[in-house]
């Protein structure tokens, strides 16, 4: 299915990430549900038309929410074709000074979020024998950052979730891509500027933006329906060695650490300034 011709479902669309998909999604031609936990931020969002976006507040953690929400897609717009899991969240830090509660909220908004979406998803696009689930997990998924665990484990359970729901719904006409994309320049790299333990974060040699995320997903992955897809694939590729082989992973902390504090302060004074370097979502 072409782009304009699709009705389309993404979450987190408030702001970063999901926020340009929907801007890109409409520029093309196609319908959308936008939702987000935060339906007033969504409600002060100018210039999208009317006649072919819901907006509708959603906490993806609740599991009869995200039938509702399926639903009213469906009554706007006739049915689904692709639901896009975007939304996540992120509290760096170190796991001896981690609450349960900061368990829970990395769990149940980064892992059961997807899940309840997934399986929300699947039940009605069985029923029409066709559809495509997105889920936007991270290169976190796929290497062991220390500093950030609780946000490893959560992405590490997207990327294996995905991969099995995608080898069960693929027969029944049913596609399922989770995309990896490497550190984002959205308020959740912002989030770890100030966070020694997330040092590891600021050694890309460039951060992505929501625009190189959004090409991502509405070129390779909505035309070929790859079941991982990753961005950029230097950086996958080191991710994937120190999944691997553990011992490389652990000789590498230390050289990434220190470069990544490097760049942290330079993040960190061009956001005082007010510069070029201070990130936005």
């Amino acid at each position: 299915m072409s782009g304009g011709d699709r009705i389309v479902v993404v979450t987190g669309a408030a702001s970063g990430i999901g926020r340009r998909l929907v801007d890109d999604l409409l520029a093309q031609g196609d319908r959308v549900l936008a939702a987000d936990i935060d339906g007033g931020a969504l409600d002060a969002i100018d210039g999208w038309p009317a006649e072919r976006v819901v907006r509708r507040a959603l906490d993806v953690r609740d599991p009869e929410a995200w039938g509702e929400t399926l639903a009213a897609a469906s009554a706007a717009f006739g049915g689904v074709d692709v639901v896009m899991n975007v939304a996540g969240v992120l509290r760096p830090g170190a796991i001896a000074s981690s609450s349960a509660e900061d368990v829970d909220f990395h769990l149940d908004v980064n892992l059961k979020g997807v899940i309840h979406g997934t399986r929300a998803a699947a039940r009605l696009m069985v029923e029409q024998g066709r559809g495509h689930i997105i889920n936007i997990a991270s290169l976190a998924s796929m290497a062991p950052v220390p500093g950030l665990g609780l946000y490893v484990a959560s992405k590490y359970g997207v990327r294996g979730f995905s991969m099995a729901a995608a080898q069960e719904l693929r027969p029944r006409g049913v596609f399922v891509s989770c995309v990896c994309p490497d550190a984002v320049r959205t308020p959740m790299l912002d989030l770890q500027v100030d966070y020694p333990e997330a040092a590891i974060t600021f050694t890309a040699p460039r951060f992505l933006t929501p625009e190189d995320v959004s090409a991502l997903v509405l070129g390779q992955v909505m035309r070929r329906r790859p079941v991982i897809a990753s961005l950029p694939r230097s950086r996958a590729f080191l991710a994937r060695l120190s999944d691997l082989f553990p011992a490389v992973a652990t000789r590498l902390v230390a050289v990434l650490d220190k470069k990544g504090r490097k760049v942290q302060e330079k993040e960190r004074r061009a956001a005082a300034a007010g510069g070029p370097g201070s990130s936005s979502r």
